[in-house]
């Protein structure tokens, strides 16, 4: 009787910290489970996530920078996304304090990308070598991703994986096997850093994503035009991106409807294109020290 009790009290428990977590997009106005992670652990934890991952793959020589000899992808990846920024600063005026950086990771075979919760971003060169991609269309790919950390979709996987960590916290408090479940939490919240996202996500990615595009001037009819490449090249088998990307039927439709009205938009920046400033891969600031110029060179 006393074992029911407590594991009704955990659940109720439970019940009232998801509750306690969850808040309002003000960018899309969902209901997120956002709360059981802080802004800034999302921010810590996707940074550590991405330094480590970035070192691994220095390691191997893995990583083209924008001072190589074959170097036009990471120079093009630079401009695009720093073109982007500037657009999602917009949205969401608080990134501008992010610490943006953006890599290519020279994977031929991989069609993929990523941007995590701060603005740690990444593309791989699947994208030129599979795809074929245009400016265009990589700039809708960056957007897209770009979007997933604007609405707070790394720190909402975060909390997800947070909630269901709680629930075993909590039950193991009253089965006596209290620290297991701390542990579970934090092995949760490191896991959702790589987890895909939701079908609703993903939406509401595709829906800002497209509208930062257009708005710093890259063509919203290449949205529709990426995914029809996608859906070629993922024809043959699996496919990174599709796996983590989920692409029901009505996505390319749904696409479509939104550029169009977001045409005027981007003949509107394309003819006044907004002066360029360098966001991505800012060396830090030492103590004391002076900002790079807005109009410094990748």
């Amino acid at each position: 009787m006393k074992t029911k009790l407590r594991r009704g009290l955990a659940s109720s428990l439970l019940g009232l910290a998801v509750l306690a977590g969850c808040s309002t997009n003000p960018i899309t106005g969902r209901s997120q489970l956002v709360g059981l992670v802080s802004e800034s652990e999302a921010i810590q934890g996707s940074a550590q996530a991405y330094q480590q991952m970035m070192a691994d793959l220095d390691k191997k020589q893995k990583i083209e920078k924008s001072g190589d000899k074959d170097s036009a992808r990471a120079r093009k990846t630079h401009e695009i996304s720093d073109r982007l920024i500037a657009q999602a600063i917009k949205f969401r005026p608080d990134s501008a304090s992010w610490r943006w950086e953006v890599q290519v990771i020279n994977d031929p075979k991989t069609v993929n990308a990523f941007c995590m919760a701060g603005g740690k971003m990444a593309i791989y060169t699947g994208m030129w070598e599979q795809l074929k991609a245009t400016d265009d269309e990589l700039a809708q790919v960056m957007g897209h991703e770009i979007s997933h950390a604007l609405l707070d979709h790394t720190r909402e996987r975060m909390s997800v994986a947070r909630s269901t960590s709680l629930g075993v916290s909590l039950l193991g408090a009253v089965a006596g096997i209290g620290s297991a479940g701390g542990q579970a939490m934090d092995a949760a919240a490191q896991l959702a850093v790589t987890l895909p996202n939701s079908r609703e996500s993903e939406a509401e990615a595709d829906a800002v994503g497209i509208q930062l595009a257009a708005h710093a001037g890259y063509d919203p009819k290449s949205a529709v035009t990426l995914w029809e490449k996608m859906a070629k090249v993922g024809g043959g088998g699996p496919m990174e991106f599709l796996s983590t990307h989920p692409a029901p039927e009505n996505r390319a439709a749904k696409l479509k409807e939104l550029g169009a009205k977001l045409e005027p938009v981007y003949l509107a920046a394309k003819a006044s294109p907004p002066a360029a400033h360098r966001y991505v891969n800012v060396p830090a600031v030492p103590l004391g020290g002076v900002k790079p110029s807005p109009a410094a060179k990748n």
